[in-house]
């Protein structure tokens, strides 16, 4: 580089002098003060390279030295909140009396959730059981966790805090995140005995990436970390350290704890920095090229330093002008933008500038009134098909019901029942009474246990009392609001499907409950079950039985969710000769907040 800079001062004072001979005596002087400044410049920079040189030397340690301890100091950070955590929950787990009566799952996912880096926590005994775990995750099969590395370590020496490489995560089904483990052993009263265990906590990966991967030693300068027994923890070049197109001299590092070195590769000298990272062994590892240091040290000079500083202050104040007059209009329409982002589809702007930038506020504004017309417009047909959709469902009556109901009353009067005519008479009409409800969708639960009552009286006689019933409530769920009519489908499934083809005497149980905020309804029996597969395709296919309620099972599920959302609907367990229990789950909603006649008509 040198020698390229002097041939080219040569060649320049070369054709200056024979400029001289031939130009006027302006030129001279202007080419003479330009001669004695380049010179000046010249021996001035040549005087200081030397120190500055050493200097850049210097300065680059020192800015390796501070981007590692900036690196330690996060690894540190994010290591000692693993370790905290573990702490905490190594004392809660201790002093629990008994944990597999305590309320240690609730407490990992509190934990959990206050962390989004952390993928799972989990607490196993000494034979390698999960006890509890945030979330409750299920083991794969064909892990045995007794031989993983993290379980065997702690338990083999309890003194220590055993962390393990980026992996993917493998013991826990449907889970492939890049995680860093921690373990440690741990003492858990089970059963009123004390054991060993070990608590296992996985964090994401990604914040170890994150913290790395932005760190640079100048332009082809990085760092990257290994564990005490020389296994790469990360590097930015990974996958060509995989593919065996890269590798390190990791032996050289194993020699150094802290301090660093120069080493040669691929033809080039580097600087090899080391830290150890406190608690986990770790190691960082920072690899800086000594020719970008000598190109850094080549192109410092007085003469450059000047226009730079000159360069920046001019291009500074003519792009604060220029960006201002121009970007002032479009920061207008960004916050037009980002109001139609939040919803508020009634921005109208009138936005000044150059003809490209009214243009486009001009072509935003007709973009949101279409946008707003077509939102008005999809709201009215989704209502009203929704609307639609509740209303066929609930039309689906079937009249079997009804002509088997009035041909069982012609029969007992033919001979002479007269007390069992009343009562089915007396039900139906009541049935038919709340079926018909004024028109109204929505009735109180007390109302529609009293329609699933009257229905079960009507069968009851029609089935010559082939099966009991039982209905049980708690007393605070009666005057909540409800769909009417999805307890008959389920009992007349129960009874066609379930009780009419036993030799026993069948039996129907329903319950009316608040669990978890929600309102329950569950009817069991214990007639002949449903198959498997039947099970699984039951809410999800369109069939309709020949003998069965019109409205359906699957009809109930849909009203259901159609009115109050995916999160309600019907659960169904059922086992061959074991009997069937249906949950269906509705919200709680009191009669206060259901006076809107539109609603009940919707729902």
């Amino acid at each position: 580089m040198k020698i390229r800079i002097i041939s080219s001062i040569k060649s320049y004072f070369s054709r200056l002098i024979n400029a001289i001979k031939t130009r006027s005596i302006q030129f001279v002087i202007a080419s003479s003060f330009m001669l004695v400044t380049i010179l000046a410049m010249f021996f001035v920079g040549i005087t200081l390279y030397g120190k500055v040189s050493e200097l850049e030397e210097q300065n680059a340690t020192i800015t390796t030295r501070q981007v590692m301890d900036q690196v330690n100091m996060n690894l540190d950070f994010y290591i000692r909140s693993m370790m905290e955590i573990s702490d905490y929950l190594k004392d809660s787990i201790y002093y629990c009396e008994d944990i597999e009566n305590s309320n240690l799952t609730e407490e990992m996912e509190v934990i959990k959730n206050s962390r989004k880096d952390m993928v799972a926590l989990a607490v196993f005994s000494n034979t390698g059981e999960m006890i509890a775990g945030a979330p409750t995750y299920k083991i794969k099969d064909n892990i045995n966790v007794w031989e993983e590395d993290w379980f065997t370590a702690p338990l083999e020496d309890s003194t220590i805090l055993f962390f393990s490489s980026p992996h993917v995560e493998n013991i826990f089904e449907g889970q492939h995140n890049w995680v860093v483990s921690l373990s440690r052993e741990i003492t858990l009263n089970r059963n009123g005995k004390k054991e060993n265990g070990v608590l296992l906590v996985d964090m994401n990966f990604n914040v170890i990436d994150q913290i790395c991967n932005k760190v640079t030693l100048g332009k082809k300068g990085y760092i990257y970390i290994i564990d005490s027994k020389g296994n790469i923890v990360y590097h930015p070049q990974q996958q060509l350290i995989n593919l065996g197109l890269k590798k390190e001299n990791i032996d050289d590092v194993l020699e150094h704890a802290f301090g660093k070195y120069f080493d040669e590769y691929e033809g080039q000298r580097r600087l090899i920095t080391i830290e150890t990272v406190n608690n986990s062994r770790w190691r960082i590892v920072g690899v800086a090229y000594m020719d970008e240091i000598s190109a850094i040290k080549e192109s410092i000079g007085d003469y450059s330093l000047w226009i730079f500083a000159i360069g920046c202050l001019f291009v500074i104040s003519m792009a604060s002008f220029i960006s201002a007059k121009i970007s002032r209009p479009i920061k207008e329409l960004e916050k037009s933008m980002k109001k139609v982002e939040e919803g508020q589809f009634d921005v109208n702007i009138d936005v000044k500038g150059d003809a490209e930038v009214a243009q486009l506020s001009k072509t935003f504004n007709i973009m949101v009134q279409k946008i707003r017309q077509l939102m008005d417009q999809i709201v009215v047909e989704q209502e009203a098909k929704r609307v639609s959709e509740l209303n066929a469902l609930q039309a689906q009556i079937n009249p079997h019901f009804l002509y088997n109901t009035l041909d069982s009353i012609v029969w007992m009067a033919e001979n002479g029942n007269s007390e069992d005519v009343i009562t089915m008479v007396t039900a139906l009409a009541r049935l038919f009474r709340i079926s018909i409800s004024k028109g109204k969708n929505i009735i109180t639960v007390r109302e529609e246990l009293e329609h699933a009552r009257n229905y079960l009286i009507i069968q009851k006689i029609r089935y010559k009392n082939k099966f009991k019933y039982e209905i049980d409530y708690q007393e605070e769920v009666l005057e909540l609001k409800t769909l009417k009519l999805i307890l008959q489908p389920i009992i007349e499934n129960s009874i066609y499907h379930g009780i009419e083809y036993m030799v026993d005497e069948g039996f129907i149980k329903i319950s009316v409950s608040i669990v978890d905020g929600k309102l329950l309804y569950q009817v069991d029996d214990n007639g002949l079950g449903m198959k498997k597969q039947v099970l699984d395709n039951l809410l999800l296919q369109k069939s309709k039985s020949s003998n069965g309620s019109g409205v359906g099972v699957r009809n109930v599920h849909q009203r259901i969710q159609l009115c109050y959302g995916k999160e309600y609907g019907l659960d169904i367990e059922s086992e061959l000769e074991e009997g069937t229990s249906v949950k269906l789950w509705l919200p709680i909603v009191k009669d206060e907040n259901l006076g809107d006649n539109k609603n009940e008509k919707e729902c």
